[in-house]
C-alpha cells in the first residue's frame, strides 16, 4: 500500500517542483539544472561507490561483520538511480544519501528495527546438517515417444 502511495505521491510532487522551478527561473535554467544534477549525481556515485566496495573488500578481509558497508553500497545504488531520474525531489533525496552521516543514520534507524539471527563468516562454516547422509536410488531413463503434430506436406516424399 505504501508504495502505490509514493509511486502516486512523488511524481505529483516532481510535477509541481518543475512547474514552480521552471516558472522562476525559466525552462533552459531548468533543464540545465536537472541535467548538471544527473552528471554530477553519475561523478558522485561512482566516486563514492568504489570507497564502498573498498571498505567491503576490507571487511571481508579482515573477516569482520560486512553488513554495514553493504547498507552503504546499497544506499549509494539507490541515491544513484535517484539521481539519474529527472526531478527536484528525488535529487534532494539522491543528494541527501551521498552524504555518509546521513546514510549512517539510516543504517542506524534499520538496524534498530531488524533483529539478526545469526552471522558466521571464515573459511570452515559451522555445518547445517548431517554430513554422512547418503540417499540410494535407482533410475531408468524413459526417452518419451516421438509423435508428429501433423502430417507430411506436399513438399516432401516419404
Amino acid at each position: 500500500m505504501w508504495l502505490l502511495i509514493l509511486f502516486i505521491v512523488i511524481p505529483l510532487i516532481e510535477i509541481a517542483l518543475f512547474i514552480q522551478v521552471g516558472g522562476a527561473i525559466g525552462l533552459l535554467a531548468t533543464l540545465v539544472i536537472v541535467i548538471g544534477t544527473a552528471v554530477l549525481g553519475a561523478a558522485l556515485v561512482r566516486s563514492q561507490g568504489a570507497q564502498a566496495m573498498a571498505n567491503l573488500r576490507q571487511s571481508m578481509n579482515e573477516l569482520t561483520d560486512p553488513t554495514e558497508h553493504l547498507a552503504h553500497g546499497a544506499m549509494i545504488l539507490f541515491s544513484g538511480a535517484l539521481l539519474l531520474t529527472p526531478g527536484f525531489f528525488t535529487d534532494a533525496v539522491g543528494f541527501a544519501l551521498l552524504v555518509p552521516a546521513i546514510r549512517l543514520a539510516v543504517y542506524k534507524a534499520l538496524r534498530a528495527r531488524m533483529d539478526v539471527q545469526s552471522f558466521e563468516m571464515g573459511q570452515n562454516p559451522r555445518p547445517r546438517g548431517p554430513q554422512d547422509q547418503v540417499i540410494d536410488g535407482e533410475f531408468e531413463e524413459v526417452d518419451p515417444e516421438k509423435r508428429p503434430t501433423h502430417g507430411p506436406s506436399g513438399w516432401t516424399k516419404h
